[in-house]
């Protein structure tokens, strides 16, 4: 785990706000909770394995943080806006929602061959399930007088990248409602902005590769060696925190060149 010299450090990046990320339990959003808790914010952990969710949260509150968990299928409307809500009682506002959850499947397939069922599968979770954080994430952010989104779309939805239609179309999607959320808000004190990683290093993405064969053909293209979830994290901290604060609209690319080469 990621050490700070002190969570509650006066000079946290995060310090006095309160974070919501999906899919908080493992990989980046695992990460993220940590960091944004060691950089001063209180965490909603939200992720569909509570118990995995809530030995984050047993982590993040042992290291002198403050996280609560919470157990929602980020493709369910009322469980959303259920946790949203919860967070905002608990806490008493929100600041930053980190839509993180989703991901891709070895099934997934250009547009002639993926079987339909996956491509619905990766626009409910990648695409409907960011939309759904915005949607209620968005006005609990209004009401606490402004902040940050930070949507996951990925470096695939901003190259040529044969054989994962599904999730390309999800995560284009992403970068598209990022810019347009960005426009709609901005005036209202919510800044909308994207991280676009490449394959990061957890331990799902590791496997699906390893059964696909592309191990090897994917950490090639990466010109600074395959990402660890802490540097998607960090890129998250940046749109998150004041640091960005005239930023919005933009996808940041965390994807170690990958579209580049």
């Amino acid at each position: 785990m990621l050490q700070r010299s002190k969570q509650s450090s006066a000079s946290g990046r995060l310090e006095g706000k309160v974070a919501f990320i999906t899919g908080a339990a493992s990989g980046i959003g695992r990460a993220a909770a940590q960091l944004f808790a060691a950089e001063g914010a209180k965490v909603a952990v939200v992720d569909l394995l509570e118990d995995a969710g809530r030995a984050v949260v047993d982590e993040i509150n042992a290291n002198g943080g403050s996280a609560i968990t919470i157990a929602a299928d980020i493709t369910d409307p009322d469980r959303v806006e259920f946790a949203v809500n919860q967070t905002m009682e608990k806490f008493g506002k929100l600041n930053i929602v980190y839509n993180n959850a989703g991901g891709s499947t070895i099934r997934d397939d250009t547009a002639v061959d993926v079987p339909l069922d996956e491509f619905w599968r990766a626009i409910k979770l990648d695409l409907f399930g960011c939309f759904l954080g915005c949607r209620f994430g968005i006005p609990a952010i209004i009401a606490s007088g402004g902040g940050a989104v930070v949507n996951t779309t990925s470096n695939v939805a901003l190259m040529g990248f044969p054989g994962r239609d599904g999730y390309t179309a999800a995560k284009g999607g992403v970068a598209a409602i990022t810019r347009s959320l960005a426009v709609a808000y901005a005036k209202q004190g919510v800044r909308v902005n994207a991280v676009a990683p490449a394959t990061t290093r957890t331990e799902r993405a590791m496997k699906m590769m390893a059964a696909d064969g592309v191990v090897g053909e994917v950490t090639a293209r990466q010109l600074l060696g395959i990402g660890e979830p802490i540097d998607i994290a960090e890129a998250a901290l940046y749109l998150a925190s004041d640091a960005s604060r005239m930023t919005t609209g933009s996808i940041l690319l965390a994807d170690s060149g990958t579209t580049i080469s």
